[in-house]
């Protein structure tokens, strides 16, 4: 099942980091170790999943619905922000060791569904295993680099 197919039921934490393509350079026993992390959270359409300044504990795969992505920094913030889609990552901040609080806001336009994975339990699991560390490293650097560009381009 791939995040993209229309199912009548929320997959399990398993099938959603199998088919989602920040995690697809590791391995089944790497993405299963992943997934035994996550936790499903379901938001109301204009919820708020987290805000500018909020604890930056969890990072998130958008499972289903569709959230408005905005970076800001000091007084400015991303005019419209980025539409983020199913099975696209999200949260960042929270596998960023010196940013504890959020540098950007995360709401539902439509009803959502995430997959939430507690921050820490990850960091720690990418120090224990330094190849599964490496991959999403590189997957986090490729992610960072284009919300901030995406943020300086306005």
């Amino acid at each position: 099942m791939t995040l993209s197919a229309a199912a009548s039921a929320t997959p399990g934490s398993g099938e959603i980091v199998a088919a989602t393509g920040f995690f697809l350079d590791l391995t089944p026993l790497q993405r299963a170790r992943i997934a035994a992390l996550g936790r499903i959270e379901h938001y109301r359409q204009d919820g708020q999943i987290y805000d500018i300044g909020d604890t930056a504990a969890d990072f998130y795969v958008l499972v289903d619905g569709m959230v408005r992505f905005s970076i800001g920094l000091g007084n400015r913030r991303a005019a419209a922000g980025q539409v983020l889609r199913r099975g696209e990552v999200f949260g960042w901040a929270a596998l960023v060791e010196e940013a504890p609080k959020r540098i950007a806001s995360a709401s539902c336009i439509t009803a959502c569904t995430v997959l939430a994975i507690n921050g820490d339990q990850l960091l720690l699991l990418m120090e224990a295993d330094h190849s599964l560390g490496f991959r999403l490293m590189k997957q986090l650097n490729s992610l960072i680099t284009g919300n901030l560009t995406s943020f300086a381009s306005g």
